[in-house]
């Protein structure tokens, strides 16, 4: 298998990737991207921007239309995986979490969802048993263990993915609005679980529109504008304070109305807070 000097170190590194589906219909463009082991990275960028494309290419889903992508030091192509043991390799060190989670629930039950990827990483029956039960536990799904996962509820089919997805215990966790259809309650379950999976030194990669997630969940941001671009990176802490930037890329919207001889202009986040300007009247 092929490797590179010398940044053997990265997670990932992307180089002037794009990808276009049936040959015309841009969904990456020029993106370059770098992540080291450990780091917490949230790709954010409003729906349609091509976050899910991206992260299916770090996956090793799709492959770029055009430039390449280096993963744990490896070239990442379609021949790669042709090798079983570079497969095994891969898939035992990444996790993804797919947006639906109805595309990666297939099981007849919960505790047998959980356990089908152990069990395909070699995992003794035993060992998966125990791993899904686990899971189970740390998830609070003892009630629906012997449940049909496409009879749950949205967050429970979340959650139930996510259990899945940790069962195997990557290295790597790639999640794709992994808050979407989660109750409050739940959601904060979920970034603790993120948080202590990071102070264990697993590598975070978000990819969501939910900017009230975005400080507890990242150390770096990328903001992905319409044009399937990644224009600006930061601290979160940066990005959010960047107004501009935000409403350029559709992460928030500008609303303009009249009080008398005032025009009153509110600046929307998606699930965040209010900004508010007051300008005279003509």
């Amino acid at each position: 298998m092929e490797r590179y000097p010398p940044q053997d170190s990265l997670i990932f590194d992307l180089r002037d990737v794009e990808y276009s589906f049936a040959g015309n219909l841009t969904a990456l463009r020029s993106i370059n991207l770098k992540i080291k082991p450990g780091e917490r990275v949230c790709i954010v960028g409003a729906n349609g921007c091509g976050k899910s494309t991206l992260l299916n290419i770090l996956d090793g889903l799709l492959f770029p239309t055009r430039g390449e992508v280096y993963a744990f030091g490896f070239h990442l192509t379609e021949e790669a995986f042709k090798e079983a043991s570079f497969t095994a390799f891969f898939r035992q060190r990444i996790g993804l979490l797919f947006q639906n989670s109805d595309v990666q629930l297939f099981c007849p039950t919960v505790l047998d969802e959980i356990a089908f990827g152990p069990l395909q990483l070699t995992s003794s029956q035993e060992e998966a048993l125990q791993k899904s039960k686990e899971m189970i536990q740390l998830f609070g799904l003892e009630k629906i263990a012997e449940r049909s996962p496409h009879q749950l509820s949205g967050g429970e089919k979340k959650k139930v993915a996510l259990a899945s997805v940790l069962a195997i215990n990557p290295d790597v966790l790639i999640l794709d609005e992994p808050t979407g259809g989660l109750d409050p309650r739940t959601q904060v379950g979920l970034i603790d679980i993120l948080q202590e999976l990071h102070s264990l030194g697993r590598t975070i990669i978000t990819a969501t529109h939910d900017l009230s997630i975005l400080e507890d969940i990242a150390d770096q941001a990328y903001v992905m504008d319409e044009r399937h671009s990644i224009v600006s990176q930061g601290p979160p802490k940066e990005v959010l304070n960047d107004l501009d930037l935000l409403l350029r890329v559709n992460l928030i919207h500008d609303h303009v109305h009249s009080h008398g001889n005032l025009f009153h202009s509110h600046s929307h986040f998606h699930f965040f807070t209010h900004h508010h300007e007051h300008k005279p009247g003509k």
